[in-house]
């Protein structure tokens, strides 16, 4: 056999024993045992609490009669442009993808003229024997398919209770006969405090709005 083919064949043989040897020794030197569980657990928390019903708003959220007798209406109009794209709400405007908002608050649910409500708020209104009362306004507000399940209201809602009553104060005063504020707040007081624009007298003070 050529002499340099022989060479050839003994380096090869000697690489391959060099590596092998060095596989197995580094094998003993960082060998580590295998985890009994692979990768890290997740804990998620789990709840107790079973799901609301229709209209479950009620379960989680607070009333909001406490929040408007100290509600900003101004602040309330800039809080509208959320809603603006799907409402108007000056007096005989036209509906959009929702209803006109005009003297929403204490109106009969799914009653406004001409608009095609869900099937969802159809069954809310209950044949007009709900109305928009402040507190039905802000858990709608807050969240609307959880409120009213099967709405096509697509708004995600306004989760701060401050900037709802805001809102609702000032849709309240969208009215010719604003409707009167809740009688009691959460210290036990008698008598809401007069909105924006109400004389000192006690005139009744305006009223707002929602949703399809």
């Amino acid at each position: 056999m050529n002499p340099y083919v022989n060479m050839g064949v003994g380096a090869l043989l000697g690489t391959v024993f060099v590596l092998m040897t060095v596989s197995i020794a580094s094998e003993g030197i960082f060998h580590s045992e295998a985890p009994e569980k692979e990768g890290f657990a997740i804990v998620a928390e789990e709840t107790t609490g079973e799901p609301d019903a229709a209209g479950g708003g009620e379960a989680t959220s607070e009333p909001i009669g406490p929040l408007l007798a100290k509600a900003d209406a101004s602040a309330g109009e800039a809080a509208f442009k959320k809603c603006a794209s799907c409402h108007t709400v000056e007096k005989g405007g036209p509906n959009k993808v929702g209803p006109n908002l005009w003297s929403i608050v204490n109106r009969p649910v799914a009653s406004h003229e001409g608009f095609s409500y869900s099937a969802g708020m159809q069954t809310f209104a209950e044949g007009g024997k709900v109305v928009w009362d402040y507190d039905h306004l802000s858990y709608f507000l807050e969240a609307p398919k959880k409120h009213v399940p099967g709405t096509a209201m697509g708004f995600a809602g306004i989760k701060k209770a401050d900037e709802r009553a805001n809102l609702i104060a000032w849709l309240r005063e969208q009215a010719d006969s604003p409707a009167p504020l809740p009688a009691a707040d959460a210290t036990g007081a008698t008598e809401a405090a007069p909105a924006q624009g109400e004389a000192a007298q006690g005139t009744p003070a305006p009223a707002p709005a929602p949703a399809n």
